[in-house]
C-alpha cells in the first residue's frame, strides 16, 4: 500500500514544480504558495508539505540553472580572449534572463531571492575578477575599471529588460552600450567616483 502513495507524492511534487516553473518564469519570484497551488491544481497544504519554505522551492526550481550559469562562467575562464569571454558570458546570461523572469530576479536582486542568489554571486565573482584582470592585461579593458563596475552592468541591462520584457534585443543593446564604456580606448575620461565593493553590490541587490 505504501508504494502507490509514494508514487502519488512524487507525481504531486513534479506537478507542483512544473506549474511553479511556468508561473515563476512568467510572473517572477513573488509567486506565493497559494498561487502555485492554484496553478498546479492541488491544495496549498500539499505545496507546503513538499516545500515548507520559499527557499526550498527556489532551490528546486533554480538550483540546476544556477549551476549552469556557474559552469558558463568557468568555461569563459578557459577562453584565450578574456574580453570576448567576459562579454559573451554576460550576453548569454542576459538571454537566459529574458526567457525567465524568475531567473532574472534571482540574479539581479529580489527580496524573495534569498541565499541561493547570494551563493550564485559568490560562485561567479572569482571568475569575473579573473576575466577582468586578464582583459586589462591584454589591453582590451580600460585599466581603471574594477570588478564592481562589471557587476553594475547586468543590473543596468536587467533594468531595461524589466521595463521592456517583450524586447530582449533592447536589453542586449543596453548591455553592449554599458560594456562599451568599459572597453579600452584612447583618451578616455576617467570613470567618476569609485566602483562598489562586494558589500555595496549586496546593498544594491537588496541583500
Amino acid at each position: 500500500m505504501t508504494a502507490p502513495l509514494r508514487r502519488d507524492a512524487e507525481r504531486n511534487r513534479q506537478r507542483i514544480l512544473e506549474s511553479a516553473r511556468r508561473l515563476v518564469a512568467e510572473t517572477g519570484l513573488a509567486a506565493s504558495h497559494d498561487d502555485i497551488a492554484r496553478a498546479a491544481g492541488v491544495g496549498v497544504g500539499t505545496v507546503y508539505r513538499r516545500f515548507p519554505r520559499k527557499a526550498d522551492l527556489l532551490d528546486a526550481l533554480f538550483g540546476a540553472q544556477v549551476a549552469e550559469v556557474a559552469a558558463l562562467a568557468e568555461a569563459a575562464r578557459t577562453e584565450p580572449d578574456a574580453w570576448a569571454a567576459l562579454t559573451g558570458f554576460l550576453g548569454e546570461v542576459l538571454r537566459r534572463q529574458a526567457a525567465d523572469r524568475g531567473l532574472r530576479e534571482l540574479l539581479t536582486g529580489s527580496p524573495h531571492a534569498g541565499e541561493l542568489a547570494r551563493s550564485a554571486r559568490e560562485r561567479i565573482a572569482p571568475t569575473v575578477a579573473d576575466l577582468v584582470r586578464r582583459a586589462q592585461e591584454e589591453g582590451r579593458m580600460r585599466p581603471d575599471a574594477e570588478v564592481g563596475d562589471v557587476a553594475l552592468v547586468p543590473l543596468m541591462a536587467g533594468a531595461v529588460l524589466a521595463a521592456a520584457p517583450g524586447d530582449p534585443d533592447l536589453a542586449q543593446r543596453a548591455l553592449a552600450t554599458a560594456l562599451a564604456g568599459l572597453a579600452a580606448g584612447e583618451d578616455r575620461d576617467p570613470l567618476p567616483g569609485s566602483a562598489p565593493d562586494a558589500a555595496g553590490i549586496e546593498r544594491l541587490l537588496g541583500g
